[in-house]
């Protein structure tokens, strides 16, 4: 029995002791030859786990290094001390180097060459350079860790040939070594590869992979934002835990890092609202002074990712106040194209950016112009010079309009029409035949919203401007811009229920109602000079896309519409409505209509149907009331 115990124990002992890779000859010199991979096999073929009794779930340790001898201290410092290509390369000359002393020259080499914008292809020519990469390539599984790392970076770094088999002689002993390297060697190997070969390097996917396993060693905010900023974008899986983590330590990001990862969010499209919200805490408790770059790439992120935090809108947009004068024409239009996407409306930086327009048109370029102008319109911001301001406007766009393309010079007319500034010249361009003949057909949602501006604006150009003659959008162009079916939503749903009683009957009054003006109205009623309800079918409707009825209006007749405005219709925290829906309440009310306005913020706050009811009566006694007043 004790005999059979023994033979079992030599059977396991001998299976765990076995290397994992044949154990390699030695040569006449003493030196231990490395399996070499072919230069023609795929990348792939030359992964091959080395022997480590660690798992990919325990800390990683720096490496001991060997002690280094008097000798090998000299050699570092000469290293370190030389200032030119020419005095490291000579050092291979002068002394006897071995891989790791080999392997620093050429990482040294990187560094003066990247420093001093040095030419590489002198220094790969040189026999010298030559024989440094023969002896790393020689004893390169004696290079330590953190110098293998730095070597196959400078090598890159140098531009030496990827296919070359001291090149993927090092990139396979990275690769074997994956485990054994810290984490902060991987995140900056990560780093380094992400920026310099691309996603579609070997090596750094096998890498990622590596930090997707150890995530939880993860520490220090320098290597979160930069895994955030350069890695996250080809691991889903690794930016979550990045996110987490940043999470767990925001309070110890300073302001360029929180500008660094919300940008990484931003251009990864990965709305994560809890570090988000955490990031904008921290940012308002801790810092109280804010750089120009940070605060436009924390407005610009917020904006790209629809992220609305009011306290720090208003920080960095009072913070940036007063550097309007400073900025360049690019900082002021991003600026302010950030805000307009937002929903911000900040009067005194608005007030400034105006400014900036008057006291500089001529370092304004036309398309920068138009970002202004497109983003007054949004926010429906009219400036306190507004007269000066846009005569300014229309004289440096004078002349420049047929260098702009369809789609701008669409959007630039159409927010001319909801400021109330499109002269006849810009109408006149856009909804000439020849103009819009592009866009017929063309089904894609882009082509739409374009066709659906130019009808907003022949609807400025026959309701608000009383001399112009033309031309106009013909009638089958105004027909095909009818819109979709949207989600109903809850106000939608709740007026439509209340106006039936209002309304006292389904003949009374038209619902969901499109007109040839582009605009929709939620419901329509036709009262008499006695206020009764009157069967809107049987009376002429020149609003609609499709007519309906043949009689003329009763005299002292009143068409009525009703507009819901919902949460997005207005500008952010505040019961302004954005530009868009200014010009619609307007261009239905110059069309006849007496307009009766349900905001979102007072009927969704009426529970029972006869208050809401009563609401909506009150509302269009008001209005009638007011219309009678002027």
């Amino acid at each position: 029995m004790a005999s059979r115990l023994v033979r079992c124990w030599r059977r396991v002992g001998a299976f765990v002791s076995s290397p994992a890779f044949p154990i390699l000859p030695v040569t006449p010199r003493g030196k231990i030859t490395t399996p070499r991979a072919s230069p023609r096999a795929p990348f792939a073929s030359l992964h091959v786990s080395g022997p480590s009794s660690r798992s990919d779930g325990v800390s990683v340790k720096e490496e001991v290094e060997e002690p280094r001898s008097p000798e090998h201290k000299m050699i570092v410092g000469l290293i370190e001390a030389a200032a030119s290509p020419q005095e490291l390369l000579q050092l291979s000359q002068l002394h006897v180097l071995n891989s790791n002393e080999a392997s620093l020259v050429i990482t040294q080499l990187s560094r003066l060459a990247a420093q001093k914008k040095l030419e590489t292809g002198s220094i790969l020519r040189d026999e010298r350079f030559q024989q440094l990469v023969g002896i790393t390539d020689d004893q390169i599984s004696q290079v330590w860790n953190k110098t293998l790392v730095n070597l196959l970076k400078s090598l890159y770094s140098l531009g030496v040939d990827a296919k070359r088999r001291e090149v993927r002689s090092v990139e396979q002993e990275v690769l074997w070594r994956l485990r054994r390297l810290t984490f902060r060697q991987l995140a900056s190997l990560a780093d380094f590869l992400a920026v310099n070969r691309g996603k579609e390097s070997p090596l750094l996917h096998e890498v990622i992979k590596k930090l997707e396993l150890r995530w939880t060693e993860l520490e220090g905010t320098r290597t979160v934002v930069t895994l955030m900023s350069k890695v996250g974008h080809i691991s889903p899986v690794l930016m979550e835990r990045l996110e987490d983590k940043a999470l767990e330590i925001a309070e110890q990001f300073n302001p360029d890092d929180i500008r660094k990862i919300t940008l990484a969010l931003a251009y990864q499209n990965r709305r994560c609202v809890p570090l988000l919200r955490a990031l904008s805490y921290h940012l308002i408790q801790k810092h109280s002074e804010l750089s120009l770059n940070v605060l436009m790439d924390l407005i610009f992120a917020y904006g790209k990712l629809n992220f609305h935090q009011p306290q720090v809108f208003q920080k960095v947009a009072s913070d940036l106040h007063p550097h309007v004068p400073s900025m360049t024409p690019v900082e002021v239009t991003r600026c302010i194209r950030s805000f307009a996407l937002l929903k911000w409306l900040s009067l005194p930086l608005f007030e400034a950016i105006a400014q900036y327009v008057l006291d500089n048109p001529k370092r304004l370029s036309v398309t920068q112009l138009c970002s202004v102008i497109l983003s007054f319109a949004r926010l429906n911001f009219q400036p306190s010079g507004c007269e000066e301001f846009f005569n300014t406007v229309h004289e440096e766009l004078q002349g420049q309009l047929d260098s702009l393309d369809r789609p701008l010079l669409t959007e630039l007319v159409w927010s001319l029409c909801v400021l109330q500034q499109a002269r006849a010249p810009y109408l006149q361009r856009v909804l000439a035949p020849d103009f819009h003949a592009w866009i017929r057909g063309d089904e894609s949602r882009k082509a739409q919203s374009l066709q659906l501006k130019l009808t907003h604006v022949n609807a400025a150009a026959k309701l608000e401007s009383p001399g112009y003659q033309g031309p106009f959008l013909p009638a089958e162009m105004l027909s095909t811009v009818e819109p979709g079916a949207e989600k109903v939503t809850q106000l939608q749903s709740s007026l439509r229920e209340a106006l039936v009683g209002v309304l006292g009957g389904q003949d009374h009054g038209r619902f969901d109602v499109h007109t040839i003006y582009g605009w929709r109205i939620d419901a329509e009623m036709l009262l008499t000079s006695e206020n009764k309800p009157l069967p809107l079918k049987d009376f002429v409707a020149p609003h609609l896309l499709r007519l309906e009825g043949t009689k003329p209006l009763p005299p002292g007749a009143r068409r009525v519409a009703f507009l819901r405005w919902e949460f997005p219709n207005f500008s952010n925290r505040s019961k302004d409505l954005l530009g868009r829906y200014v010009m619609a309440r307007r261009h239905i009310q110059a069309a006849g209509f007496l307009v009766v306005d349900v905001p979102h913020y007072e009927f969704l706050d009426l529970k029972l149907e006869r208050q809401r009811a009563a609401y909506l009566k009150d509302k269009l006694n008001k209005a009638m009331a007011k219309e009678l007043a002027t």
